[in-house]
């Protein structure tokens, strides 16, 4: 009896030893697999690979380099996704205003040459040589003309033709008594210079009833009438400045909220007059040792004033342009005026 019982414990703590054992050594083996690493037939390595089975990829770890890329990226991203919301211009308009903003753009032309004077055929001037420099055109011309002649010559301007009841005193020139051109006579008693000119013809004149001869080089430009391109012409009237209420004011620019202009005039008128240019507005209290001219007694401008002949061609910029006498009697200017701002 106690044998059998002995033997039956015996057999009982065997069975209990075998089924403890084999989950231990299934725990080992994974922990070889890990540690210890696996054949090279199953995953091509038989390095340690750490924490992980060598067949796991190894965790991504970004650098700060990749971290810059990527907000580079998404910042990328965000501006192609707004331009894609921003609308389109429509491509025909587009090609339009471009191709209107070429055509505004004028290409100077340059012409040299010699040429020998011809009777003038202006009425009035049949025993003058008159050498035609740029033909009278519709369109303004803008330029410089350099010249050098056989004896001394008078530079003309043309300016038109003028409308009907326009000639009232300033020089003109026609050749059938109908069709009227205002006309810039300057004469600087010599035989070589330059000249830059606006006008509608341009010229060189002598008295003499010889032919003389001209050699040249002119650059120009062809302006059409525009808000840029103006000719015309004025009658005076009274200065309205505070302190010239004796004086003659032909406004040809005035003053537009500060707007500054630049460009060229060539005028003719029917006596000499001043060139007057507008800075301003302006505090008063600049203005205490410098001339001014005021409307109001309110509004200020600094007042440029340069006295000139009956005729010439000027170069001007400032905030206002008019031609001026310290006459009362009205005068009456004939011009020609191309603007570069």
């Amino acid at each position: 009896m106690t044998k059998t019982m002995l033997l039956a414990i015996f057999t009982v703590a065997v069975l209990l030893t075998g089924t403890i054992a084999t989950p231990m050594g299934l725990i080992e083996s994974a922990d070889a697999l890990k540690s210890k690493g696996t054949s090279a037939s199953a995953i091509n390595s038989k390095k340690v690979c750490g924490d992980r089975l060598c067949s796991e990829p190894a965790p991504e770890v970004k650098t700060e380099a990749k971290k810059k890329e990527e907000v580079k990226s998404e910042k990328k991203t965000e501006s192609a996704e707004k331009a894609k919301e921003v609308p389109k211009k429509d491509a025909k308009a587009e090609t339009m205003e471009k191709a209107k903003e070429t055509a505004s753009l004028k290409v100077p032309k340059t012409v040299t040459g010699v040429i020998t004077s011809v009777q003038d055929p202006g009425q009035g001037h049949e025993g003058h040589q008159l050498a035609i420099i740029l033909p009278p055109s519709e369109k303004t011309y803008r330029g410089h003309l350099t010249y050098t002649a056989s004896e001394n010559v008078q530079l003309v301007a043309l300016h038109g033709p003028l409308k009907a009841g326009m000639a009232k005193g300033q020089p003109t020139w026609t050749m059938d008594g109908k069709k009227m051109f205002g006309l810039t006579f300057i004469d600087k008693e010599t035989s070589s210079g330059v000249w830059q000119f606006t006008g509608n013809a341009v010229a060189l004149h002598t008295k003499n009833s010889e032919p003389f001869t001209v050699t040249y080089s002119v650059t120009y430009t062809e302006n059409p009438a525009s808000e840029k391109v103006i000719r015309g012409t004025l009658t005076s009237q009274q200065d309205p400045g505070i302190g010239h209420e004796t004086h003659q004011l032909a406004v040809i620019l005035g003053p537009s909220n500060g707007k500054t202009f630049s460009g060229h005039l060539t005028y003719d008128a029917s006596e000499p007059v001043q060139i007057v240019t507008l800075i301003g507005p302006m505090s008063k209290s600049d203005l205490t040792t410098m001339p001014y001219w005021t409307p109001d007694g309110e509004t200020y401008y600094g007042l440029v004033l340069v006295p000139s002949n009956a005729a010439g061609s000027t170069m001007f910029s400032g905030n206002a342009l008019a031609l001026h006498t310290m006459n009362e009697t009205p005068f009456t200017v004939s011009y020609s005026l191309v603007l570069t701002k």
